[in-house]
């Protein structure tokens, strides 16, 4: 048995539902899969005296999810203020617009064909609904629009898929790119480094303890897949599916597309640098 503690980021064991921070509790959605881990984290926002929440992600288009997030809210005396995404991908992003609609609330995203209102996201931004503190930080690489949010009262990060609670991220090329998402990681460091944050509340997965460690693995991992790659390349190996035979041969056969996109996108990255 592995021991928990020993694993990148110390991953919380027991439920994912519930689990938090003192300002922020998940709502775990019920779309587990290969990809998504045990599900959509949907996460519930609020200074402990306010009388409003932001919701950040508010998952898939399940109205049963949906209603679960609001009835959370509403038990502890709130309403739902503000919606946020981390990006658009469907498993994040699709019942936001039902989710406004329930709610009555503006839904702000950094791709402007995702935000419901007049404003979107924009790196630097401070969220301050129901005197709360929320940071925008710039996150790119998994996709173009992906976007953290800095919880500095709880000394806590939300993630969204940039860092998982398990296991590591695609880049998802074309869209996403390498460049940008090793920059993000560094930001990420940079934020557990110079500003205390050790807490990742992530985007699917178990809440992390030790936000440096996590980082700080996920830049090792990169580095370590990119040799492979380049070493890969080297030896013969040419096309996307190819590398992922030889890289990832002992990955679940289940996973490989995601992993042709990283690879695409190591392969890009590579090239850019005239490194192969």
């Amino acid at each position: 048995m592995t021991d928990a503690a020993a694993l990148p980021g110390q991953p919380r064991g027991g439920a994912i539902d519930g689990t938090g921070t003192a300002r922020a509790v998940c709502v775990l959605a019920p779309n587990a899969s290969p990809m998504t881990l045990d599900g959509t984290n949907t996460w519930i926002v609020a200074e402990p005296d306010s009388s409003l929440a932001v919701v950040i992600d508010p998952g898939p288009l399940d109205e049963g999810h949906l209603r679960k997030v609001i009835a959370t809210v509403e038990r502890t005396g709130r309403r739902v203020g503000l919606t946020l995404l981390t990006h658009g991908h469907a498993d994040h992003a699709e019942g936001a617009a039902r989710f406004a609609e329930l709610t009555g609330t503006a839904v702000r995203a950094l791709d402007p064909a995702l935000r419901l209102g007049d404003e979107g996201l924009t790196a630097g931004d401070v969220i301050t609904t129901g005197g709360l503190e929320l940071r925008v930080v710039p996150t790119p690489g998994h996709t173009a629009d992906s976007l953290s949010f800095h919880l500095p009262a709880d000394a806590a990060v939300l993630t969204g898929d940039t860092v998982l609670g398990r296991g590591t991220t695609v880049v998802a090329h074309p869209d996403g790119r390498l460049g940008d998402y090793l920059d993000s990681l560094r930001r990420l460091r940079s934020l557990t480094v110079d500003d205390g944050v050790h807490t990742v509340l992530p985007g699917h997965g178990p809440v992390l303890d030790d936000a440096q460690g996590a980082v700080e693995y996920y830049l090792a991992h990169r580095a370590t897949r990119l040799a492979q790659v380049e070493t890969a390349v080297e030896n013969g190996y040419r096309t996307a599916p190819e590398v992922v035979a030889h890289v990832y041969a002992d990955v679940d056969r289940s996973l490989w597309p995601a992993a042709e996109l990283s690879v695409r996108a190591q392969l890009e990255y590579l090239e850019e640098r005239g490194l192969v």
